[in-house]
Order: structure tokens, then sequence, then C-alpha cells
């Protein structure tokens, strides 16, 4: 039988347990995946301490890359032996093998390695969705990125840069500061030791931003309000930081008639074919060269709990993916 990460309780990295899992057939319009490589993504970590509620006990992971073994009745989007990769559906990703929807899979072209499909769905799609839908970016806008060398963050750097968007980042150390201008970043701040508001103000010349992508949360949320241009979008995609604190609307007026939203990339690719416009483009976007996925780390899957603590600790770069 596959083996599989579960958890029964919420908690640290230690809570993950490596147990053995019966799957049986897929049943009308599901299909059987052996996964050759499986994406880690920090949202991995909410759902495993509990700051986002699950249903236990629990499967996590929703990302992965792998053959298709087995098909349901009524499944036309993929068949057996298909190379597929997705992102999405129920938790679980954390296994050798699983059964799940069929139609939250695309079909990975066979130009693109499975360690890349693994890596790429969950933080590519987020910054296709980010980029052209939640604010499409325009040709000479200047945006601020928080967590500009982290596995969202170096995606949309390239992303940006081709399409003709300056990006102001802010990473964590100077050899993260390198690695984000390498993938197009063109101004890197270090929030270490430069006071991120005061320096988009000067990079702007005093007018600020007129949209911020924040996934720091709680020691940027703020800050990232004061770099914005009256009635400019703060999109709050993320807590690496720790959750946002409540707070008073109105500072939103006092601030510029701002505005806030808080996107998910499961209610934007609810529909298939959002996924598969968006998965369209990614792809073209990789295929290109335009964009290179990093995977800077890689972890044997049974290992996890290692590289949740390493993801947590900031200790990473990149795309990190673990290896069934």
């Amino acid at each position: 039988m596959p083996k599989t990460i579960r958890i029964h309780q919420p908690g640290g990295p230690e809570v993950m347990q490596w147990e053995e899992v019966a799957l049986g057939e897929p049943g009308p319009g599901e299909a059987r995946i052996r996964h050759k490589a499986v994406g880690l993504n920090f949202v991995d970590t909410y759902q495993r301490s509990g700051l986002y509620k699950v249903p236990l006990p629990s499967g996590l992971g929703s990302e992965g890359a792998g053959v298709v073994e087995a098909v349901g009745p009524g499944v036309s989007f993929v068949k057996p032996g298909d190379r597929v990769a997705y992102n999405g559906g129920p938790l679980g990703a954390y296994s050798e093998a699983r059964i799940m929807p069929a139609e939250r899979l695309i079909v990975l072209p066979e130009n693109i390695s499975f360690e890349t499909g693994a890596a790429m769905m969950l933080k590519g799609l987020t910054v296709q969705y980010l980029l052209r839908s939640t604010y499409p970016v325009k040709p000479g806008e200047t945006i601020l990125w928080h967590a500009a060398a982290g596995g969202v963050g170096l995606i949309a750097c390239q992303w940006a840069k081709a399409l003709g968007v300056t990006v102001i980042g802010t990473v964590g150390s100077e050899e993260k500061g390198a690695l984000a201008k390498a993938h197009g970043c063109t101004h890197v701040i270090n929030y270490a030791r430069e006071n991120f508001v005061e320096k988009v103000k000067q990079l702007t010349g005093g007018k600020g931003v007129p949209v911020v992508f924040d996934a720091v949360g709680k020691d940027t949320f703020m800050g990232s309000l004061d770099c914005l241009q009256p009635r400019g979008l703060m999109v709050s995609f993320g807590n690496a930081s720790g959750a946002v604190p409540p707070f008073d609307p109105v500072i939103l007026s006092l601030k510029g008639s701002l505005y806030l939203t808080r996107p998910t990339a499961v209610t934007y690719f609810a529909a298939r074919a959002d996924l598969e416009k968006g998965s369209a483009e990614l792809v073209d976007m990789i295929t290109s060269g335009k964009v290179k996925i990093e995977i800077n780390q890689r972890y044997p899957l049974r290992d996890v709990a290692q590289a949740h603590r390493d993801l947590q600790a900031r200790k990473t770069t990149g795309s990190t993916i673990l290896i069934p």
C-alpha cells in the first residue's frame, strides 16, 4: 500500500505521521495518480498548525505532479499514462499515490519536468492571478512585492519584468537580495536593516506605489499601507510572519481611501475554464524562458517535518519539493 503523511491533531511539524493507506479504484470523475514530485507551500504549515482549520484526521499538501494510473467513469480531461500536475482539490498531496478530482489536473507538456510541475502550480498560478486579475499590472508601473526571494516572489519578479513592470522587492538578507535581483527585481530593500516605507517613498519620489503584494502579514501590513498611493490597492495574500491583527477600516480612509483584498487561488480557479486559462499562461511563460522555476531545496517526502521547520525559519529560497 502507498504511504502518505497524515495529521490527527494540529501542532508543530512533529504531528505529521508517515502512514499506509488503501486507495482502491477511482470513482466517477476521479483519477488515481502516482506522484513523482510534491510541492511544499507555506499554506501547508497553516493547515498543519491549525491556523487554517481542516477536518481531522487529514492529509496535507495541495500540489503535485505524476502519472495517471487509472481514471473513473466520466473522466475526459486525462487518461491513464498522462503526465499531469495540479494544485487544489482535497488535501493529500503529501503521498506516494492518491485519488483526486480529475477536473483539477492539467496535462504536463513533455518539456516540463515532474519536479518543475510540482513546484510551479500553486506559486505560478498565484502570480498569474495576482498580476493578471487581482491587479492587472501595466507596463511602466512600479509595484512593491514583499518576500521577493521566496518561491512566489522569484516567479513574480520574472513575470513582472516580462510585462514591463518595475519591482521593488523586500528581502531579509543580502544573499536573498542578490537572488531577487538576478530574477528581475529592480530595487531591493533589506528590511532587516532598512525602513522599507521610507525607501519606497524615496524610490518613487514620494508618490508611493499603486499596489502592494504582501504575503508576510503581521510584520509588514501597516507599513505596506503607508507605501500606497491614494486609492491604492493592498493585496494581502499570506501570513508568513503571523496573522494580521484586527484593525479599524477607518484606517484605510485616513491613509488615502485605500482598497484591501485578501484573495486565494481557490476562488480564482474554482471554475475549470479559469484553471485552464491560468495554467496555459503559466506554461507559456515557462516554456518561453521568461519565467524559470527555481527549485533550491529537495527533501524525501517522509522527512517533510524538517522541510516545514526550514520553511518556517526562512532558511529556504525559491521553491521546495518533496520526493516520494
